[in-house]
């Protein structure tokens, strides 16, 4: 019997040690959201949902701002709405002692919507999203997250690491995630038309939420001790933009109306979808997020000139 726990404990000690050499092999490969788990602890930040994610990068911002280095901590509409859970997170995330960050949080009527039937529930809605089970969000590697939310056989993440040749969605150490796909007009139309089908079916059930604006105006008013905050409005092709003017007719001017009340700058970039180029009629390919992001730079310049 003696023999065979021993045996027992080197073979358990055998799988952990594998466990953990295949772990340091974890990358923007990975999966879509691991890179977002991993250090070190950003002082100016990017939020919102995968709009964000794929259309604002960090490098960018980081030539316009000399001295700063953002982070993109914007995941998608499943994992990251602007609630509670997602302020949680925010807290594990940032960089606890920023006092002069620089903040900018995406919006878009469908990352500050929620279904109908959830609008009073006692539960939070979104008490299943990865965010809300995970205490570590700057570590690396980050096995917690492995461990809880990686469901693939841990062999694949070292045959398929970067080394090997990025993925299609490519998720950067600074939390931008790079979309590498055909944009020939024809292959974007198809791609548009099965996105629109998807948020008209979605829109039916849901509306903008009261719970959903009061996360958003906690994360501003947390935010504001900590540096200053902006809100953008990003574009995507007209015919979304077409069905989100149906969908919240005022989406824009409610928003305005927040960033008034709680100190931050709203630049609203809603009315130009014709000036960028998208992967699928809802996010901007990454050419487009670099020019985007450049702009969004100079508008925050502009309004405060004392971070020239």
């Amino acid at each position: 019997m003696k023999k065979f726990l021993i045996k027992i404990s080197f073979y358990i000690v055998g799988i952990v040690a594998v466990l953990l050499f295949l772990g340091t092999y974890a990358d923007g490969n990975t999966d879509d959201n691991y890179r977002h788990y991993i250090g070190p602890s950003p002082s100016n930040m990017i939020l919102g949902d995968s709009r964000g994610g794929q259309a604002l990068v960090p490098d960018v911002l980081d030539e316009k701002f000399k001295g700063k280095t953002f982070n993109n901590f914007a995941l998608n509409i499943g994992d990251s709405p602007y609630g509670q859970v997602y302020l949680e997170a925010l807290k594990k995330k940032i960089n606890t002692d920023t006092k002069d960050g620089i903040f900018i949080l995406t919006v878009d009527p469908w990352c500050l919507s929620l279904d109908k039937s959830l609008e009073n529930s006692k539960e939070d809605p979104d008490k299943n999203s990865p965010l809300a089970d995970m205490n570590f969000f700057n570590m690396t590697p980050n096995y917690e997250y492995l461990l809880k939310h990686y469901s693939r056989s841990w062999f694949n993440i070292y045959r398929e690491r970067e080394e090997v040749g990025k993925s299609v969605t490519y998720l950067h150490k600074n939390g931008w995630m790079e979309v590498s796909v055909d944009v020939h007009p024809d292959s974007v139309s198809a791609r548009a038309v099965k996105k629109i089908e998807g948020y008209t079916d979605l829109m039916k059930n849901q509306k903008v939420s009261s719970f959903r604006m009061k996360g958003f105006v906690d994360m501003i008013q947390y935010l504001k001790n900590k540096g200053s905050v902006y809100i953008v409005r990003i574009p995507a092709f007209g015919g979304m933009m077409k069905l989100e003017d149906q969908y919240a007719p005022d989406f824009s001017e409610k928003i305005q109306n927040i960033a008034k009340e709680n100190g931050a700058k709203f630049f609203d970039f809603s009315k130009k979808p014709d000036d960028y180029i998208y992967t699928d009629g809802n996010h901007m390919y990454k050419e487009s997020g670099k020019k985007f992001t450049a702009q969004i730079a100079d508008s925050i310049l502009l309004d405060n000139r004392r971070l020239k």
